[in-house]
């Protein structure tokens, strides 16, 4: 795809998608086979459901069969939110992740590997996991030292409210169910 295709369908989507309550992520246009596949990445700060998934695919799709923006040959439209372990490329994709997990590359001294606490204009604040035994400690991290970042994946993070026990009666459940 030429930057010139991209930039316009970029133009094209984003203030659709904007008007929608999301921000255009991505826009990648994939050749499979005969087919091309149009990929369209949105998010906003609470996330997106499937409903306005669905929502902002209805509109794009309407508007893309309106323009020639794809040309005249056929293609398969997707839209979808960012993958569980995305790049962090501007400042509202930090302050997403707060409270995630992330390696950092930086600039001058390698990789880090820390989960983030606050972000601000100038950089993040950061809480570095404590190895064999030893406390977490605090670090921050300007933006002008990051050259990437990338969220990482936890499956066996204890959240803050695992300390208090579920005393969910599954009796009730199980009756209702059975009622249902």
């Amino acid at each position: 795809m030429s930057t010139t295709q991209s930039e316009r369908l970029r133009e094209l989507l984003e203030p659709l998608v904007g008007s929608q309550g999301l921000d255009l992520e991505e826009v990648a246009v994939d050749s499979v086979g005969r087919k091309r596949v149009l990929r369209v990445v949105v998010d906003s700060d609470t996330g997106a459901d499937l409903d306005q998934i669905a929502d902002v695919s209805r509109a794009l799709s309407a508007k893309l069969d309106e323009t020639d923006a794809m040309g005249a040959g056929e293609y398969t439209l997707e839209v979808g939110t960012p993958g569980a372990e995305r790049e962090l490329t501007e400042h509202r994709h930090y302050v997403r992740a707060t409270d995630r997990l992330v390696k950092f590359q930086l600039a001058e001294s390698g990789e880090l590997v820390a989960r983030i606490i606050t972000v601000d204009d100038d950089g993040i604040d950061v809480e570095v996991p404590g190895v064999k035994g030893r406390k977490p400690t605090a670090r921050r991290l300007a933006f002008v030292d990051v050259v990437k970042a990338r969220v990482q994946v936890e499956f066996n993070r204890k959240n803050k409210n695992d300390d208090v026990e579920d005393v969910t009666d599954t009796t009730d459940n199980e009756e209702n169910a059975e009622e249902a």
